[in-house]
């Protein structure tokens, strides 16, 4: 008997409910973005800002050297990655899908963007905030229709002139690459820095630089006028991922402060 409660009061049962950790799995999987109080008229704002202040984007497969993408997520995003893309080609639907729950919740936890390569349905069923396309992929407008006005959307370019009309689209940015031939997108020729350059001279929109690009030659990118960068093998095989992503990030400092350069301005 509890010492406040009257003598010959009645005893109260309490009902102990069943420990469910399925229940308590899915309930803290989105409690970051459940406790958001944004209208959701407010999540584009807040994701163009994300971007705007992004620096360093990181393409990642749904089980990188076939295990659980999560610890390489985090050592990535505790090295300095704002975004963080879902790019798979191999797997089917439902092992995509369990991968963007991971990828989800841990961009949750560091403030991160989500992002998924390709599919704007799927994006749209994995929560995520927006989607990448290639030139050959689902259109822009397709993509927007799909996700509405408050989702984020990029796009390849790999000329002049696809950077032209991306910068014309409705996107929030655009990606140019491959600066060096990469093994990730096999048969597509460099575009070399230049096009970088001509990139950082015309685009009225955030671009990241992409392809070939490593803590050895980020430094040369950013002095070719990048100001963010987007990367795969540099940070999903390297040995030490939080390293390697602390050591992409530093790339900036020199030439930034140099410039005058504000991180995503």
């Amino acid at each position: 008997m509890s010492p406040s409660q009257p003598v010959g009061a009645p005893v109260r049962e309490v009902q102990v409910l069943p420990f469910d950790p399925e229940w308590y799995r899915d309930a803290g999987a989105g409690h970051n973005r459940g406790v958001s109080f944004a209208p959701p008229e407010a999540q584009g704002p807040l994701r163009r800002e994300r971007l705007r202040t992004a620096r360093l984007y990181f393409v990642c497969d749904a089980r990188p050297g076939g295990a659980d993408p999560e610890p390489l997520l985090r050592a990535a995003l505790g090295g300095g990655v704002d975004i963080v893309q879902l790019r798979e080609k191999q797997l089917g639907r439902a092992e995509i899908e369990r991968a963007a729950d991971t990828f989800r919740r841990i961009a949750d936890t560091y403030s991160a963007l989500f992002i998924v390569n390709d599919d704007p349905d799927l994006a749209r069923a994995c929560d995520a905030d927006g989607v990448h396309v290639g030139q050959d992929d689902a259109s822009v407008e397709e993509a927007r229709a799909v996700l509405g006005p408050q989702a984020i959307i990029g796009q390849s370019t790999h000329s002049e002139e696809q950077i032209a009309a991306a910068d014309g689209r409705d996107i929030d940015y655009f990606a140019v690459g491959p600066v060096w031939e990469t093994p990730t997108k096999p048969g597509r020729p460099a575009v070399g820095l230049e096009l970088v350059s001509h990139a950082a001279e015309v685009a009225t929109k955030p671009f990241f630089a992409i392809g070939g690009i490593s803590p050895f030659n980020a430094a040369e990118v950013v002095t070719a006028g990048a100001q963010r960068l987007c990367v795969v093998r540099a940070i999903r095989d390297a040995p030490h991922p939080q390293v390697a992503a602390e050591a992409l990030r530093r790339s900036f400092e020199v030439e930034g402060s140099r410039r005058g350069v504000a991180p995503g301005g």
